[in-house]
């Protein structure tokens, strides 16, 4: 497992009209294209996931 895995990351969204989890990173057209041909298994935008942080947002 990577140490930056994307069930753990804040972009991580579910989408109801395809039945799927998604990365919801708005990248332009060439950050997309590095962040393809990266060989890291990293990835650069990963953000941990905070429940207590969006809770907090919701009060």
């Amino acid at each position: 497992m990577a140490s930056k895995s994307c069930e753990f990351c804040a972009y991580y969204d579910y989408n109801e009209l395809y039945d799927s989890y998604e990365c919801g990173v708005n990248l332009d057209e060439d950050d997309l294209a590095r962040f393809m041909q990266s060989s890291e298994s990293d990835c650069a935008y990963f953000r941990f996931s905070d429940d207590y942080k969006l809770v907090e947002k919701q009060n």
